[in-house]
Formats: C-alpha cells, structure tokens, sequence
C-alpha cells in the first residue's frame, strides 16, 4: 500500500521540476550577459514557474482548481523548451544541452499530464 501524499515536496512530478528549475538556470549561465534582461530572465522565470504551479495546484483542493494550476505548469514546461531551442537558435547552447533539456522538460510534461489524469479521475 502507498503512503498518501500529504506535501507537495513528496511529489515526484515536483521534484522532477524542481531538478529541472536548477538545470535550466544553471544551463542560461552560458548565455552571453547582455540577455540578462531576455532570454535568461524568461528562460529562468518559466522553468522556476513549473514547479511552483505544481505546488499551488497541489495545495488546492478542487479538482477544477488543481487542473487549472497544473495545466498552468505545462505551458511553462513547453515555454521553457521553446527559449531553449531559441538560445540553441542563437547559438548559446551546444545540441547536447538541448537534447538534454528536450529529455527533462518531455519527462516532467509527462508526470504533470499524470497529475491532470488523476485530478480528473478523483472529481469524476
């Protein structure tokens, strides 16, 4: 029997977006520093954005509210890809950072759309 999960730090989807919030930023300290203000501040705000729309979504008790928030989170998951493949574009970023940042966002992508199908199971 699985233990219930009473914090959204016990979230394996969280954890996964927190891990990812950490590579994205330290992945934009290879941008050049006159994108302080551009891509590094969105690349960074959308990717820290996942992991806090996770954690709202779980505090809230609603399914209705939940699917709001985490669907919140995968806009931001897909933001996040869409400034590395620019920063890639721009020549910021080697094809392997992309390839691995590709791999992390898809997996995390993943567990939130699990955490869409459970709200939605559980409101049903």
């Amino acid at each position: 029997m699985t233990e219930k999960i009473t914090s959204f730090t016990q979230l394996r989807t969280w954890q996964h977006a927190r891990k990812l919030a950490v590579a994205t930023n330290k992945l934009s300290e290879k941008f050049p520093s006159d994108e302080k203000f551009g891509l590094i501040s969105q690349i960074r705000r959308s990717s820290v954005s996942v992991a806090a729309n996770i954690a709202e979504g779980f505090s809230r008790n609603g399914a209705k509210d939940k699917i709001q928030f985490y669907s919140i989170a995968l806009g931001s998951a897909t933001e996040t890809l869409s400034h590395t493949y620019i920063a890639f574009d721009l020549g910021f970023i080697q094809k392997t950072d992309i390839q691995y940042m590709e791999e992390q966002i898809m997996d995390v992508h993943k567990m939130i759309n699990g955490l869409i199908k459970t709200a939605k199971a559980r409101a049903a």
